[in-house]
């Protein structure tokens, strides 16, 4: 009896009478036709007060206690809910931070010099602190993968440099254009990083992976209106990866610039042979005298 009122309640309004997020009518049924039911016959036949019988302040008791009692559990319903959802958060935030750093560690290539933003190093030059601070950037933005184009491109330019000091006094007019050259590729590469960071930002707090799993999982129960922005949400985040896969490949057209000035400016020869010979006029000299050493060794015989 006093479930039939609110049975007849929720069957036209289901939110009135069950504390789901996405009541239904079948959820209604379910509770007040078996449930609540259960529960109350259980309350009757264990009860050793009052006798047996339905009484009419039992039944008033029973009506005054459901509604008194949904918003209590939708309550401790949406504090379930949020408690799990910020423990799956937390889940998702660590994977995120072990693929990021793993992928980082993947495309990070050997033998490559990895800049501390926080203390850059002592002989910095105004470019290497520009490198720094683009690193940070991608660093504050939740992308380490990104970040180790900064450390790439700090070792090229560094052994760029090096190569040309190897090749060429500091004062020639040809090591001061060549490095003024190898600085513009540089600095167009940090404008890239900091476009690549700016973007990033942009789409830090969308959880890709979320939405995903939601479009997935609840894809039955995920109204159009909701539907068409996780949609959106997955789209933008889709278009920032695109950008930001091509101004990283951008900088990897900058990266191979400067190996290839690297290789060229090894292979110029500006300094004056230390040896007095050629290297083959030298292997034929020692030829000849090993011959005739051994001629000299059987004559004395």
């Amino acid at each position: 009896m006093t479930c039939l009122p609110w049975l007849l309640v929720g069957l036209a309004n289901p939110r009135l009478a069950v504390p789901f997020e996405s009541p239904s009518r079948w959820q209604v049924v379910v509770r007040y036709s078996l449930v609540v039911p259960f529960i109350s016959m259980l309350m009757w036949l264990t009860s050793l007060w009052g006798g047996f019988g339905p009484s009419l302040p039992g039944w008033l008791a029973g009506i005054v206690a459901i509604p008194l009692a949904l918003p209590l559990e939708r309550r401790l319903r949406g504090w379930l809910r949020q408690r799990r959802e910020r423990r799956l958060q937390a889940q998702r935030e660590a994977e995120s931070r072990q693929r990021r750093s793993r992928q980082a560690r993947e495309a990070h290539e050997t033998g490559v010099a990895v800049l501390d933003p926080a203390r850059p190093p002592a002989d910095a030059d105004s470019l290497v602190l520009a490198m720094c601070r683009a690193k940070q950037s991608l660093l504050d933005a939740g992308r380490p993968d990104l970040a180790v184009q900064a450390d790439r491109l700090y070792s090229r330019y560094r052994h760029v440099l090096a190569v040309l000091s190897g090749r060429f006094d500091s004062g020639e007019l040809a090591f001061e254009r060549a490095r003024g050259l190898v600085a513009e590729v540089c600095l167009g590469a940090v404008d890239t990083l900091n476009a690549m960071a700016s973007q990033a930002r942009g789409v830090a707090s969308v959880d890709a992976d979320f939405v995903r799993r939601r479009l997935a999982a609840d894809g039955k129960r995920v109204g159009e209106e909701e539907r068409a922005a996780l949609v959106r949400r997955l789209e933008l985040v889709e278009e920032t990866e695109h950008r930001l896969g091509e101004f990283a490949a951008r900088n990897e057209s900058a990266l191979t610039v400067l190996d290839d000035t690297a290789v060229a400016m090894a292979r110029i020869e500006t300094g004056r042979p230390q040896a007095s010979l050629t290297t083959d006029r030298a292997l034929d000299e020692l030829r000849r005298f090993v011959e005739g050493a051994d001629r000299y060794g059987r004559g004395s015989g």
